[in-house]
């Protein structure tokens, strides 16, 4: 016998979550948020923080961060020119999210070496 589907009792039908996740955009975007939290980066500097993400994924998200007004972009005026990326007020607002995934991925790889 199947059982009976329960009725959703939350207010809202779309989760919150989802909205927040959808603004955010995808892969690497937490990594970006963390190491930009430090303070302003290089594009250079974060290809060496988050080494297994491709030169077009980062300049990829980089670019869909800066359109939904997470962080800026700063062009140094030097030779070569130089680029610099940092968080905006509404990037830094994501960081006690940010903070809560570390912690708990620290608890996560703990568990898993005292197995």
């Amino acid at each position: 016998m199947t059982p009976k589907q329960r009725k959703n009792r939350t207010p809202h039908p779309m989760c919150p979550v989802s909205d927040c996740v959808a603004f955010i955009g995808g892969a690497w975007t937490p990594n970006i948020i963390w190491y930009l939290s430090a303070g302003p980066r290089r594009f250079s500097e974060l290809r060496l923080d988050i080494p297994l993400v491709s030169a077009k994924v980062l300049t990829q998200r980089l670019r869909e961060l800066e359109e939904r007004g997470l962080l800026t972009r700063v062009v140094i005026e030097s030779s070569p020119p130089a680029v610099e990326y940092a968080l905006t007020d509404l990037g830094q607002e994501f960081m006690p999210v940010v903070r809560a995934i570390a912690e708990v991925g620290q608890r996560l790889k703990a568990r898993s070496v005292a197995a």
